[in-house]
């Protein structure tokens, strides 16, 4: 089903679809130009997270009031972005001897979409408010929705499934808000533009969202007194570099 949050069915006015006019040349360029290339476009994506500061602080404290009430933080996306959610949600045991079920990662497509490619299944929203369900969200919870072109079905159908049962939600994207609006109580949105290559949201977009999750992760874990100064204080002791750090 068709989810009402996206203003058009059409894709290619989105910012992450557009072709990015400083690579147009790029099956034209040398090894060295490919790198130069990229190094300035990845740029802007410190300049991205300048821009969602505000909202990222805001999504740090109301993560961190749930989790400290007995919530827990769940990441929903598919593909690319589903892959990033659940690899932030798997640093968080070892890093802050978090329990494994505080922090979660709920990929389109399941387990096997994290090294083959199940890309058709974000488009079916009822999977997403499924996956809602089987994971038995409630109203001391934090769901994030994480698509970089911000139209994925199956995160909408997530992020609304959340809302209905009363969670905190917050959506994350790579295109403005006039492009595609979502229902969330925090709305954080990295603008990096066009990709080198174009609609490859693995690249900058994947970069920026990356660059968010660890500050979100992290920063939550501050609140939750996982830090002293700027060591970590809780870590699982699994191997001699962890024991090293303990």
């Amino acid at each position: 089903m068709s989810s009402p949050l996206i203003l058009s069915s059409d894709r290619g006015h989105l910012l992450t679809e557009q072709a990015n006019p400083e690579s147009q040349q790029l099956d034209q360029l040398s090894a060295l130009e490919i790198v130069d290339l990229f190094n300035r476009e990845d740029q802007k994506t410190l300049a991205a997270i300048g821009g969602a500061r505000q909202a990222l602080a805001a999504a740090i404290t109301a993560t961190a009031t749930a989790l400290r009430n007995g919530g827990h933080l769940f990441y929903v996306g598919a593909g690319t972005s589903g892959r990033l959610g659940v690899l932030d949600a798997a640093e968080c045991p070892p890093t802050f001897c978090t329990h494994p079920n505080q922090v979660q990662g709920i990929i389109a497509g399941g387990a096997g979409a994290l090294v083959r490619s199940s890309e058709g299944l974000e488009d079916i929203e009822q999977d997403g408010v499924e996956a809602i369900a089987l994971h038995q969200i409630t109203q001391r919870d934090v769901v994030v929705g994480i698509t970089a072109g911000g139209t994925t079905p199956y995160v909408h159908g997530a992020l609304k499934a959340a809302r209905q049962r009363g969670a905190t939600t917050i959506f994350i994207a790579c295109v403005p808000a006039d492009q595609v609006q979502a229902k969330a109580d925090v709305d954080i949105r990295l603008l990096v533009g066009p990709e080198i290559l174009a609609g490859s949201t693995r690249l900058k977009a994947g970069t920026v969202t990356k660059m968010a999750l660890n500050i979100l992760s992290t920063g939550v874990m501050v609140k939750l007194g996982k830090v002293y100064g700027n060591r970590m204080i809780d870590v699982s002791v699994t191997n001699s570099k962890l024991r090293d750090r303990a």
